[in-house]
Parts: structure tokens; sequence; C-alpha cells
């Protein structure tokens, strides 16, 4: 049986230049602050990270309570229009995610992204992403559409208090 791939694309308007939003998504920790708390997600790999690609980064979570382990690469890196990572290792027999950032006047940002994915397992993996994976996906997506907002404000000006 061929791979089914699915696709889930988001579409979210930032405050903030595409420089400012590639900057807080160039930095792996602020996946865990932007990922639904009941998932314990982790930044495994020492930080900070020099992000380029073939850059890999491990994350472990937890998944309807189970443990896992996941592992991505950076396939592109296009600062600060788009990043592509791919999973290697994880849940997913197929994990592709596109994040790309363009201007959307002179302080914001529209930020897209675009992920493939597949479940493998034939019949039994199209069971769980009925039952369970696209509504999982959806809702990480969802969560982070929430949070992204405050956070991404709250790192503009720490990065601009930096210097």
């Amino acid at each position: 049986m061929a791979l089914r791939t699915h696709i889930l694309t988001r579409e979210q308007r930032l405050d903030g230049t595409p420089e400012e939003v590639f900057g807080f998504f160039a930095d792996a920790k602020n996946l865990e602050a932007i990922t639904p708390p009941l998932l314990r997600f982790s930044v495994v790999t020492p930080t900070p990270i020099e992000m380029q690609v073939g850059a890999l980064i491990e994350y472990r979570l937890r998944v309807h309570g189970a443990p896992v382990s996941w592992l991505t690469s950076i396939q592109a890196w296009e600062p600060p229009h788009r990043f592509v990572d791919m999973q290697l290792k994880g849940p997913y027999a197929l994990w592709h995610h596109t994040h790309s950032f363009a201007p959307d006047g002179d302080t914001h940002t529209l930020m897209t992204d675009t992920v493939r994915y597949a479940t493998g397992f034939g019949l039994l993996g199209e069971l769980a992403l009925r039952l369970f994976v696209r509504r999982d996906v959806e809702r990480i997506f969802a969560h982070r559409a929430k949070v992204i907002g405050p956070l991404l404000a709250a790192d503009i000006v720490a990065r601009a208090a930096r210097g």
C-alpha cells in the first residue's frame, strides 16, 4: 500500500517584521513554549543550536501519555523568508514542515505553516489518523496560533533590550 500523505496549511498574521518573526522561530527553545503543555515537549539537543541546513534537533514528548523521541533535520534555511524541517525519527512515516514568512505591510508578517505528513502502518495508520492523529495535529497548530502572538511580542522586546 502506498504511503498516503496529508497536508495541513495554516496562515497567521503576526505583529513584527519577517526578520523579527524568523528570529523567534530560529530559536529551537521557543518550540517548547508554543507546543501544548499536555505533550510535555522538550528540546534535548544542547542549546543554542546553530541553525543551518543539516542541523539536527532532538526532542522528547508524550503522545497520549506514551514517550516519543523525535529527531528532525533542517532541510532548508533561508532567513528571514523560509525554513524546512523534516522528521528523521519519530511518530510519523513522513513529517515535512515548511515555515514561510512574508512581509504584510511595514510591521507585520504573514506566517504560513505547511505540513505534509503520513502515519504509515497501512490501514491501521489510516484508522489512527481518523480517530486522533489529524485532530491532534490540528489542535497543536490551534494552540500555537493562540500563544505565538504574546510570546513573539515579549521576544521582540527582549531582543531590542539586548541591542
